[in-house]
Order: C-alpha cells, then structure tokens, then sequence
C-alpha cells in the first residue's frame, strides 16, 4: 500500500541564489518550504509545485524540473532545482527567469543543457519560441542553438553534438523559414491544405508544419537530416542519437491505404544523410520508442500491434543489434510498459504499471531476462547515474511525484525538493472482490472523519484510457480534494487496466462498457455496507474513456444522485469519425451498417431520452481526441429532452474554451474542481444550487 505521507524539507527563502539571472526571480522563489495538507484550499493545492523531469550527469550531479503555477493561474512555468544525490541537503533553484525552463540533460563536459523560450541576453531569437541552452557549473546562461519554429532537445552525443526537433512551413527549408513565417504571419494566413489522414493530434494541427530532425554542432549550427519530408513522416516522431554521433534512430510513418498510418524505424547517416529501414511496419505490427545503448551496440524499441475487433494493441519491447541479429524480447511479465533508460552496466532499465502500483526493471539484453529494480510505486523520468546509482521520479495514490535515489538493495530514497504533501484528510486502502471468478481491485480514499454515526456520502470514479490505471497521483483529477470535502472516494481497476498483462488489457475489448460497469459496480457494492460508507448518497465521475462510461451509466442507471462528465464520448458513429484518432477507431469498431447492434448497445445517445440523474457536462474546446462536438450534442439532448420549465433543469456544462482533453491551466482547473464538488454537494448533499452566474 502506497505510503500516505511525506516530510522532505525543502528550500528556504533565505537559500543562496545561483548567478544565473536573480533579478527575474519570481515572488514564489521558495514554494514548496513546508508540506502542503489543507486540502481544502483548492488554490493552494493547485500551486503546489511539481516535479517534472530528472537529469543525472557523469559527474554525480542531479537537476530536476519543477513546475509551478504563475501568479495569476494562467500557466505553469517550470524552474531547474539541483538535489543533493545523498539527500542530506535541500534542493538548491538554478533558474529563475518568468518563461521558464525545462527538459535538463547534461552535456559530456558537465555543463546543463536545457529548454527556453527566454529572452536571450545578445538580442538575438523570437522570445515566443523555445532554445536550446547551456548552463556551465558558474557564470551565466548562454543559447546554444535556436530556430524560427523553437527547438526540442532529444538527444547528446559524446562529443557534444546534440539531435533536435524543429518545424519548418511546408514546402519550404530551415534556411529561408523565418522569412516565410513573418510573411503568412502578416497576411493573417491560416490555410492547411490537407493530403490524406491524419490532420490533428491531440490539440493541435497537422499539416500546418513539417516536422524536421536536425543536428546541433557544439557551436550551434543547424543541419537539416531530414530535409526532403513531408508533413506526416515526423509528425509524433520519437529519435535517438547515437553515443559517437554519427548516426539517429527514428520513427518514421508513412499513409497507407484506409487512411491508416504504419510507423517504421529508420537510420539516417548524420554525414550523408542516407537512410536505411532498419524495421519495417507491416498491418500487424509497427514500431516507435528507439533508444540507444550505452556503447551504440544495440538499439531498444516498442513493437505495438494493431488493434482490431477482437484484440486491442500489445506493445513489446525488443533489443535490436545494430550490426545484424536476431533481437531479443524482454521478459516483462503483466508490467506496462511506460519509461526506458540505458544504465551504465548495460541493461535496460524499464518503469512501468503493475498490478495497481507500478515496478522497475532491469533487462539482460542478451537474454530478455528481468530482475526488479524497484517496487511499491510508479516510477518515471528514469535518470542512471554513471556509478550504478538510479534516480527517478516517484509516486502513489497518496504522494505526489518524489525524487528518489535507487540503490542496489532496492529501497528508494527520498531526495529533499519542493513539492510534498503532508497528512491526508483520510485513510488509504486497497480493496478486492471477485467478479466472475476474476480479482477486480481498487483504491478506497475515506475520510478521517467518516463514522457509523457519520457515515460519507461515496463517489465511484473510472479511469480513462480505457488503458489506465489508478495507481498513480493526479493533479487533475485528486480524490483527495473530494475526501477534504467529506466524500469517501472508490477508484476501480477493471477491464482494459494496465499493470494486469495482455490478458487484463483485452478483457472488455472491445471498449464494451457493460462489463466495465459490471466490475466497477460490483466492487462499488462490496465496499457500500461499511458502516463508515453511506450508501443512499452516491456520484459517478469519468474522463475520457471515464466520461464515455459516464455518459453510458446516465442512460442504463438512476442509482447516483449524481454523475459528473468529462470529455466524454455521446455518438459514437460521431466520435470514431471525428477524433484524431479515426483510424484506429474504425478499425476496430467499423461501420455503424455492420456492427448496428454494437453501436444500439453501446453509443450512449441511444438512451438519451432514459438519463433521469443530474449530470454535470464538462469539455474543452480545443479536444481533437474526443472533439467538443460530442458534449454539444450530449448538452443539446439534454436540454431539449428536459420535459419541465427551463430553470427547474438540473444539468450544467461548463465549457472551457481555451483546454484541450486535459484542464491544464490552473485557473481552469480551480474552476473546474470548484463546480463538480459544488454539483456534487447539491445533488449529493442537498446543498444549495449553483447559481446561475459561477461564484468563480
């Protein structure tokens, strides 16, 4: 069971700063000097700062990237902390300028490298686009490298040569790029002219740029290596370089008939720019993720099938021999698969879901053999130090992300940096039951103040994906915030989990909600007759996936006093054709002509005009993965189908505009957080209505 507290101390106001830049350092210098556990300030929680990324250099020196909310909510702005490897010192900032920085790695000199958008101090550079820049031990900040369209580090080599990712117009080279930006910049010029699928991911556009790997000299100059693609062959590429430099590993996807895409993986020659397919993708099988060893030898990649009606997508890890060679497949029993890292003995370091926790592990790249690492968390942001120690990101369902220092007995150490929580509002607990002779399990979050005098009103909440799991901490969605309130919170691991095997993933495939509620309910009512438990005051809550089985549940039960809706699926033969996602959507669901029964059952419009339970709508604008077309239609059904007076109507949508699938911004997110406990609390509780203009 996940541990309910932590007591890392953290920086004082009074810690020296580096010379950096001190004059931009913004008032919040010192968040995180106390741990946080009011969790009734939704505010407050949301500023608590948040560790992002890890980086581990040759010389024992860790930097980590922490995020922190500005002033006014608007964003969150990441800052480089250097931590103590030994954890006997608080973590000292190294940057301080209002942009931010981030993604830290380490050169071969020692010096840290990292991202930016700040102004640079010669003048040079557009200050809306990110750089590539370098931090030596003293002295100042200098850029490295930029480009009219920003860049993203991916990779450094021995000497010092860097691999990046840029974008440049279509038809156009990096040389003559800022010239034809300034110019479709000043037209107001906002055309994409569309070839084949696919034409967004995510929240944002394809098409509109051509993605471009390039390589960065220790002096900054910028090399083309991919100069002759077009607008989808890099698109969600993910690269690698080589330790000597000389060659990149990289996703490369190209259309094929249907409107699919297959991605390979390719080898381009950093010196003649030649390309060789080192895999190739077929209708089974593609690749992504290439990560090179240590010594260059051998390069790790995810092999993921394709899915279909009968069976969702399984990756596979595989180590491939760059010289030739069978590859050989680690042996990763049910873990998912999620971080990868090269350590310095040569194995390949894997973090991932398992069994409602997560796990490290260490592969054989000679064998596939596997041996734990570490256990009892979700690791990430995986960081070898080149003595054998591992440093990396750590978390539960009661701790936010921690750094930690992994040695060869197992057992994380803590390293002291911003960003703990203290005591919990109430009681963490794993609880099981038995659903058709299968083991479904879930976290059970209890308010201390919950008794059988008192019993708590009780939320159900399903996960997204539907490939997730809850094993982990969540800054958007935190039961905790809800248990502060006097909710007790259930959070299932049913059917499609990850950390349970292929055999867990395809359970319920394909995406049927009927059996998900099934497992979800049946715990749901194992834990109910507790006396602590108040089982005539319950809501339902879901995300994506979640919010699909929200939008579902609305039409089939009036169990819940209340269901909360977010992103949610509402007209399937809609959504598999609108998503960013389309093709793997028909895929595997097909035409609503050959499958009419599955889409009646399934598409929760069908029972539209059945929904009796108040629901809370909620979506952002800027969601391709499940565009705000289906809450328009969801809301519009809704109100239509309201049979009394208008202002009798109990559903709200709150519509955010500027948010994708995730509420990221934390103004967003308070309000966001503010209205579902404010609908729960009428609907649930009996508080007062919401009035009609937000408090918020």
């Amino acid at each position: 069971m996940p541990s309910s507290t932590s007591s890392t101390d953290a920086p004082t106001p009074s810690m020296a700063r580096s010379p950096e830049d001190p004059a931009n350092a913004p008032a919040s210098e010192s968040a995180g000097s106390s741990d946080f556990s009011n969790f009734s300030d939704i505010d407050g929680f949301l500023r608590i700062p948040r560790l992002a990324s890890l980086a581990a250099g040759s010389d024992g020196r860790v930097v980590a990237a922490i995020q922190e909310a500005d002033e006014n909510g608007a964003k969150l702005v990441s800052s480089l902390w250097e931590l103590d490897p030994e954890g006997g010192q608080p973590a000292r900032r190294l940057t301080f300028s209002a942009s931010g920085e981030s993604a830290p790695r380490f050169a071969p000199d020692g010096s840290l490298l990292f991202s930016s958008a700040r102004p640079d101090p010669q003048g040079e550079g557009d200050e809306d686009t990110s750089a590539i820049w370098r931090l030596p031990r003293t002295g100042e900040a200098q850029v490295v490298a930029s480009a009219p369209a920003g860049l993203t580090l991916l990779g450094v080599a021995e000497n010092g040569t860097m691999l990046a990712a840029t974008s440049v117009l279509p038809g156009g080279a990096l040389e003559n790029d800022a010239e034809r930006r300034k110019a479709r910049k000043d037209a107001k010029q906002t055309t994409i002219w569309h070839t084949g699928m696919p034409i967004r991911q995510w929240d944002h556009e394809i098409g509109d740029q051509s993605r471009r790997l390039v390589l960065v000299s220790t002096d900054g100059d910028l090399t083309d290596l991919t100069p002759d693609v077009g607008t989808v062959t890099l698109y969600a590429a993910s690269a690698d370089l080589s330790p000597d430099g000389s060659t990149v590993a990289t996703s490369w996807t190209q259309r094929v008939r249907g409107g699919e895409t297959r991605s390979s993986i390719v080898l381009i020659d950093t010196a003649t720019l030649r390309r060789v397919v080192l895999l190739q993708a077929d209708d089974g099988s593609q690749f992504g993720a290439p990560l090179f060893s240590r010594d260059g030898s051998r390069l790790a990649v995810i092999r993921s099938t394709a899915s279909s009606p009968t069976d969702t997508s399984y990756s596979h890890l595989e180590i491939h021999p760059i010289g030739g060679g069978e590859p050989v497949a680690a042996q990763l029993g049910d873990l998912s698969i999620g971080d990868l890292a090269w350590a310095e003995d040569g194995s390949l370091l894997v973090a991932g879901d398992l069994h409602s926790s997560g796990a490290v592990l260490a592969i054989d790249p000679t064998s596939g053999a596997s041996r734990t690492v570490a256990a009892d968390g979700v690791f990430s942001a995986l960081a070898p130090a080149a003595d054998g120690t591992l440093f990396a990101l750590r978390n539960d369902v009661g701790t936010p992300s921690r750094p930690v220092r992994i040695t060869a007995d197992a057992t994380p150490r803590e390293l002291p940096a911003p960003g703990a929580v203290g005591a919990l509002p109430g009681t963490l607990e794993w609880v099981e039951t038995d659903v058709d002779g299968i083991t479904v399990g879930g976290w059970l979050c209890v308010p201390a103040s919950a008794s059988a005098a008192e019993p708590a009103p009780v939320m159900l909440w399903i996960h997204g994906g539907p490939h997730g799991s809850y094993n982990a901490w969540s800054w958007r969605w935190c039961p905790w915030l809800a248990v502060e309130r006097g909710y007790a919170v259930l959070m299932p691991d049913p059917a499609m989990s990850t950390g349970y095997g292929d055999e867990g993933l395809n359970r319920g495939w394909p995406r049927l909600p009927d059996v998900v509620f099934r497992e979800c309910e049946t715990l749901f009512d194992a834990v109910l007759p507790r006396p602590e438990l108040d089982d005539t005051r319950t809501a339902m809550l879901g995300a994506s996936f979640g919010g699909f089985m929200a939008n579902w549940i609305a039409g089939h039960t009036d169990r819940f006093d209340a269901i909360v809706t977010h992103a949610g699926l509402w007209a399937l033969e809609q959504q598999h054709r609108t998503t960013d996602a389309a093709a793997s959507k028909m895929r595997v669901h097909r035409h609503e002509d050959e499958v009419p029964e599955w889409y009646r059952q399934y598409s929760p419009h069908r029972a539209a005009a059945s929904i009796t339970t108040p629901m809370l709508v909620t979506h952002g604008n800027r969601d391709y993965r499940v565009p705000v077309s289906e809450a328009l239609r969801l809301w519009w059904d809704l109100v239509s189908g309201w049979d009394g007076e208008p202002e009798t109507m109990p559903h709200r949508f709150l519509q955010l505009t500027s948010e994708n699938h995730w509420v990221l911004t934390p103004s967003n997110a308070l309000a966001w957080n503010q209205a579902m406990l404010a609908f729960c609390d009428q609907h649930v509780l009996g508080a007062d209505p919401i009035p009609e203009v937000l408090p918020w």
